[in-house]
């Protein structure tokens, strides 16, 4: 398991870790880096309408540790069992949270991510019905807003999180607004 200080520390220095395919765990701190800027989150058109007709409910933290092996379910994954006893172990300390979107008392979307000061570090997220990662994402954007937290990272821009505004940075601008951001006092639960 990866320590908790090291990895909230590494997250304070804009650096996290992946799992490889081999098992082994590297850390990467991307150039240009993606953020989704809290101010400008674009709602997909539809997406209101979704949510209602679903009937979805967000829940926080209910089911952090199904919500991260959710996430590891697909064929190209970067979350191992390692990272999951180490995400897991941070979420009992505080630090790491999820989003989830439940749909008739079933958990159908969600996404995990960590918090230090405001900044809240998106890790992965994933959807069992059509719109529940993108309501999740919409749910962390507005719990984000109204906590008053400044950034939001995303690690690399996919064309799933360039929908809702998202956009590259550099390192060095990212490093500004991390080092602006994990000084606040800012509580995500």
């Amino acid at each position: 398991m990866i320590d908790s200080d090291l990895l909230l520390q590494a997250y304070r220095l804009g650096v996290f870790p992946m799992a490889m395919e081999s098992g082994e765990i590297r850390w990467f701190s991307p150039d240009p880096r993606a953020i989704l800027p809290l101010d400008r989150f674009h709602i997909p058109h539809g997406l209101k309408r979704q949510r209602r007709a679903q009937a979805i409910e967000i829940r926080v933290n209910a089911r952090f540790s199904d919500v991260m092996r959710a996430c590891a379910e697909r064929p190209d994954t970067w979350i191992n069992d390692e990272i999951i006893e180490s995400y897991t172990r941070l979420h009992e300390l505080g630090a790491a949270h999820s989003v989830e979107t439940w749909s008739a008392n079933e958990l159908v979307g969600g996404l995990y991510g960590v918090s230090v000061g405001g900044a809240f570090f998106g890790e992965s997220m994933f959807h069992r019905v059509s719109g529940a990662s993108k309501i999740a994402l919409w749910a962390l954007v507005e719990r984000l807003r109204a906590r008053r937290f400044t950034l939001l990272d995303t690690q690399w821009l996919t064309p799933h999180l360039e929908q809702f505004g998202a956009k590259e940075i550099s390192r060095a601008l990212y490093l500004h607004l991390l080092n602006q951001a994990i000084d606040l006092p800012r509580t995500f639960a």
